[in-house]
This record gives C-alpha cells, sequence and structure tokens, in this order.
C-alpha cells in the first residue's frame, strides 16, 4: 500500500548519454548528422537551409517565409494537391517552416516507406514549381496572417520589442511574416530566386534520427539529391546592433483590458560567456514557475497569470527579456516589480536557489529526447551553434559543475536593470500615466510594426 502523504525520494543521480552522433559529409557538401534510433520503425528527416528571415532583401522582407511556404505547393509531375496526398497515403508528415536563421524542412516517415517519403522530399527539395497560382494563394495567406497579427497584443509586443532592441539595420529586427508593402511587391520569380540562391546542398544540413543506416542514407541521397546544387553562397556579414540607454516603446490598443509587457536588453551571444551560468541564472530569475519574478508578480502581487525570463539565442546575436501580460491598472507596478527583481539578482543567488535550479534543469534533460522529432529538434543546436561532439552528454555534468560564484558573475555581467528596453501594448488613455514613474526611460509610441509615431 503506497502512503500517499510521504513525498516520494530522488533514485539518485540522474545519468544520460545519447546514442553515438555520426557526422559525415555527401559529396555535393550536403552535412549529414546522424543518431541511430530503432525502438520504432520510424525515421525522421530535418533539413536545416541557412536561408532565413535574416537573409529576406530590402524591400522583399517575408521573402524567406514565402519561399518556404511554396516549396511543397507542387514539385516535379505532381501539383500541390496530388503531392499532398502522396505523402498522406504513405503516413508521412512533411512540415516546411521559415524562422530567423533558417528555413526547416521536416519529414517523419514509417521505416518501410522511408526510400519513397524521400524521394518525394527530394522532388520538393530540387524541383519545386514555385507556380504563378500557388503563389499568388500563399501570399494571400500572408497578407492574412499579417492582419491578424495587429490584432494579437502578444505578437505586437515580442515584434516591437525586438524591432528597437536590435534596430533596423539589422535584419533580426524584421518581421519574418514580411510587411504588408513588401509583400504586395514580391514575385513568384523572387521566391524562386531565393531558391536557387540559398537552397542548396552546400548550405544546409541534414539530420536523420531513426531506424536505418548510413548505408542507406548514402543510397538516399545518391538517389535522389545528388543533382543538387552544390555551391555556399556568398553571405553578407549581419551587423553588430549597439547598446542602447533605458526607453519605453508604447503601442496603444484602444480599450485593451490587459497590457503586454517586454522588458530587457542585448545579450552574449550562445556561444560567448558561461553558458550553462547563464542557464541557471534564468532559471532562478524567471525561466521556471517557482523562478523569483513568477512568484514575485502572480503568487505575491497577483498581477498575472504567469511571467518568464530567458535568453534568447539567434545565430549572430541573443538577447535577454522577460514578457507577462497584466491587467491594465497594474502595468506600472509589474514593470516596476519585474525591474527590482532585475536589480536584486545582481546582488547574488542562494544556495538553494542554485540547486533546485540544477536539480530542475537536470532532471527534465532526458525527456528532451524521448520522441524521434525531439532528438532530431535538439540536435539543430548543434547544427547552428556548432556545439562540441559531446554537448548533449556532458550537459548534466556541466550543470553540476557551475558555481554559486559563476552564477554570481553572469548576473553582474549579463543582466543590466538600468539599461533596460521596456515595450508595452495597452490603452494609453489608462496606461500613459503609470508609466511617468520611470523618469529615466525615454517615452517613445509606434506603431504595431515598431516604427516611431507621435507621442500625442
Amino acid at each position: 500500500m503506497i502512503n500517499r502523504k510521504i513525498k516520494p525520494s530522488p533514485l539518485g543521480k540522474i545519468k544520460f548519454s545519447l546514442p553515438g552522433i555520426n557526422e559525415f559529409t555527401q559529396k555535393n557538401g550536403l552535412k549529414i548528422l546522424f543518431v541511430k534510433k530503432d525502438n520504432l520503425p520510424l525515421v525522421q528527416f530535418l533539413l536545416l537551409c541557412n536561408a532565413g528571415s535574416i537573409f529576406d532583401p530590402e524591400g522583399k522582407i517575408g521573402l524567406s517565409n514565402l519561399t518556404a511556404m511554396t516549396l511543397d505547393e507542387g514539385a516535379d509531375e505532381y501539383d500541390a494537391l496530388q503531392l499532398s496526398d502522396e505523402i498522406d497515403m504513405l503516413g508521412s508528415h512533411l512540415s516546411i517552416r521559415s524562422g530567423e536563421d533558417n528555413i526547416i524542412i521536416s519529414l517523419q516517415t514509417l521505416k518501410e516507406n522511408s526510400d519513397r517519403s524521400f524521394e518525394l522530399l527530394g522532388k520538393i527539395i530540387t524541383q519545386p514549381h514555385f507556380k504563378e497560382e500557388d503563389f499568388q494563394r500563399e501570399k494571400r495567406k500572408v497578407l492574412t496572417a499579417i492582419l491578424q497579427r495587429k490584432d494579437n497584443p502578444d505578437e505586437v509586443a515580442e515584434h516591437i520589442f525586438e524591432y528597437n532592441l536590435y534596430g533596423n539595420e539589422s535584419p533580426y529586427s524584421n518581421l519574418f511574416l514580411g510587411k504588408e508593402k513588401d509583400i504586395n511587391s514580391i514575385t513568384a520569380e523572387d521566391a524562386k530566386n531565393f531558391y536557387n540562391k540559398l537552397l542548396t546542398a552546400g548550405n544546409s544540413a541534414l539530420i536523420v534520427v531513426g531506424d536505418t543506416s548510413k548505408q542507406e542514407i548514402d543510397k538516399l541521397i545518391d538517389k535522389y539529391l545528388s543533382n543538387w546544387k552544390t555551391q555556399v553562397p556568398d553571405i553578407n556579414k549581419i551587423p553588430e546592433p549597439q547598446r542602447k540607454g533605458s526607453c519605453i516603446v508604447f503601442c496603444n490598443k484602444e480599450n485593451a483590458m490587459q497590457s503586454e509587457i517586454r522588458i530587457g536588453h542585448l545579450a552574449s551571444k550562445r556561444n560567448e560567456g558561461n553558458y550553462f551560468a547563464k542557464l541557471l541564472l534564468n532559471t532562478v530569475l524567471g525561466g521556471q514557475f517557482t523562478s523569483r519574478i513568477n512568484l514575485n508578480l502572480r503568487e505575491n502581487k497577483g498581477y498575472t497569470y504567469g511571467a518568464f525570463s530567458r535568453f534568447n539565442y539567434y545565430k549572430h546575436q541573443a538577447h535577454f527579456y522577460v514578457s507577462t501580460s497584466v491587467s491594465t491598472e497594474n502595468t506600472g507596478n509589474a514593470i516596476r516589480e519585474i525591474l527590482s527583481e532585475l536589480k536584486r539578482i545582481g546582488e547574488g543567488v542562494t544556495d538553494d536557489e542554485l540547486e533546485f535550479a540544477k536539480s530542475s534543469l537536470i532532471r527534465k534533460f532526458p525527456s528532451n529526447f524521448e520522441t524521434y522529432s525531439q532528438v532530431a529538434g535538439n540536435l539543430t543546436g548543434k547544427v547552428i551553434f556548432s556545439l562540441p561532439e559531446d554537448y548533449f552528454n556532458t550537459y548534466i555534468d556541466n550543470l553540476r559543475a557551475v558555481t554559486k560564484d559563476d552564477v554570481n558573475e553572469a548576473a553582474a555581467n549579463e543582466i543590466f536593470s538600468e539599461e533596460t528596453l521596456i515595450a508595452v501594448v495597452g490603452d494609453k488613455s489608462k496606461v500613459r500615466e503609470q508609466l511617468n514613474e520611470f523618469p529615466n526611460s525615454v517615452f517613445v509610441e509606434v506603431d504595431s510594426e515598431g516604427r516611431v509615431g507621435e507621442e500625442g
């Protein structure tokens, strides 16, 4: 009989070992990362093309996303519906999306159908149609999504924060969906040219996880991707954004019952500084339910249902931010409490906080590798940030090795409570006066795209 009143004790130290990552390069320059996982008859393919929205040309913001959306709208002898039906009949799942750094193509298939599924994937990668009617249909979807985004305070807050944080000289300030004016000017020929320039074998990496072998992967590549373009395109250097003083950017949303708040600043990049110390620092500060920020704003003050913080890492840049949504009347109070917590973390963390953060991260780490898609998804970080070969197998040991001094040093070097960008989306008539209590922050009113308007 189990006594439910007694809290179960941990069974001991967590141990984790990911099956070996076999890395090799094909003749066409395509990099392969393969992890054998054969407890289920499945194969997961994940293709990363270095062709995200940061490569959108001036005046064509949203081109990467439109290109990704049109890729599977017909290839070789199949139109869009036929291609979708072929994939469905195999019981396979295909998805294509664009992010800031990459276009990501995901295909999961049964092992017995892996050859045919990969054949279809090869057609999509090497012989997409980009027909005008398909392109215009996808363009209409994007224009609708842009209109819907303007009515979503959460998405508006995210964008006006990053737009003003990175500055319009940085491609990371661009909205990956694109601007309405730019989308209207983009043509199917633009998408085809973007595809021809950036979606090449030499500019991509293929992650394979599942019940297969290196020999089988080599055969698939030889059969279906041997004619894929090999060149590595010339890519412009991403400009470094400049740190700014404290500023409040505000987007008015009349009659809003809540205010969306983002507070943060630029941060060191993924491979700069002590990553594991930064990870533990954020876990204590705002990275879990029991973090300081959430306990303050949710449990103690009752301002919100939840508040969190994170270090957000792109390939070439990074930033730290706090995110929450609060009732309109508590906008100023919530900002004050967040800034207070950012300042207080500089005084250091406690032994108990550090040990709890370590325990939380260590115990949940193995669960990030339960499914084939999870393993493949985690390996994208290895590709994007050129992580060491033993990164995953030494992850837990690296967390355990972090000291309180390491975390406190990270707090001093990575959190700047006096140099924050504060982005707010809310009802100006009810919120503007509350923001007067932050006289050190310049107030700037912006539109839903983050562009400066008149304060009024």
